[in-house]
């Protein structure tokens, strides 16, 4: 954090060395928490899958090689959890040691079976079943022979306040437009997503202010749940929880299939520990002062603003 709160495309080379020792050469990182965010993910599928999933104009080809992309990273990067095996009448055997879930799937990558499963909905796609043995949450962007980007599949089970339903299908700029100063980013759309999918792997974070934990913040509760409690925007100062969300998005391109996987991971930072580093907590103090109206209005930032500030000076 920087001091100043900015909207940028900050990326930065996949495998930047950030204090993370072999995490930060991982696309996806697995730690102890990994059964309660598959746990989040299974609440959201449970509620309405459709909701936290979609896909658009997601070609068979493309589907085959995002499929081999995470079936590839994960057998490299954490081969104590993920290994596969091709059958003679080449199906794919890909089994998870932490889920003890074993996926079948077909020459074309498509899920045939799965082993070792109770989850309601069953799996839909090879891309659901691959997304529960994950911690992060896939979107993919796709790119036609015309040059136009669009949203080929989203699998969104922690969404910060936005919704797979509503962005399927649109292309860059459309989807960031209501993000606060993004205007200038918009107008580069087209050739920010020509980089996400030509360019090598990269890295990018981004961060906001949750008066909660919960993964799933979808801009519509479940039903029976009030919107003020769903939102986690609620500060109290008399009974402060502040936390920093932060996302660490990786970019990974596929220029001869004209898509890229963009994973994102969702952790959380309580605010109560970064308030007691004199440096952290004044850049956190700089950075909430240095927002915009329009800023603080997407964060959800308004009416708390004050009261956010006052305590990270007490």
């Amino acid at each position: 954090m920087s001091g100043r709160y900015e909207v940028k495309p900050g990326m930065m080379a996949f495998g930047s060395y950030f204090g993370n020792a072999q995490a930060d050469q991982q696309v996806f990182q697995i730690d102890d928490n990994f059964a309660h965010y598959r746990q989040a993910k299974f609440l959201a599928r449970g509620e309405r899958l459709s909701k936290y999933y979609q896909t658009c104009n997601y070609s068979k080809a493309v589907a085959g090689a995002i499929t081999r992309l995470i079936i590839n990273r994960l057998t490299q990067e954490h081969p104590q959890h993920f290994h596969y095996q091709k059958s003679i009448d080449n199906i794919l055997k890909f089994h998870s040691q932490l889920t003890k879930e074993t996926l079948y799937l077909d020459a074309d990558l498509q899920l045939q079976e799965v082993e070792g499963s109770s989850v309601v909905p069953s799996y839909a796609s090879t891309l659901d079943a691959l997304a529960a043995q994950v911690q992060e949450d896939l979107t993919i962007i796709c790119r036609s022979d015309d040059g136009s980007n669009w949203l080929g599949a989203v699998h969104l089970c922690y969404p910060n306040h936005w919704s797979a339903e509503e962005k399927i299908g649109k292309d860059f700029a459309t989807i960031h437009a209501p993000v606060a100063g993004m205007e200038k980013i918009n107008r580069r759309g087209g050739a920010i997503a020509n980089t996400m999918i030509t360019q090598k792997p990269m890295v990018r974070f981004a961060w906001g202010l949750s008066t909660d934990t919960r993964l799933n913040h979808h801009p519509e509760p479940p039903s029976g749940v009030s919107v003020s409690q769903w939102q986690g925007r609620s500060f109290d100062s008399q009974h402060p929880q502040l936390y920093l969300r932060i996302e660490r998005q990786v970019i990974w391109g596929l220029p001869e299939y004209e898509a890229a996987l963009f994973s994102i991971r969702t952790y959380f930072r309580d605010c109560s520990v970064v308030k007691k580093h004199p440096m952290l907590r004044s850049k956190l103090y700089a950075a909430i002062q240095s927002m915009t109206p329009e800023s603080l209005i997407y964060k959800g930032l308004v009416e708390s603003k004050a009261s956010i500030l006052q305590w990270l000076q007490e």
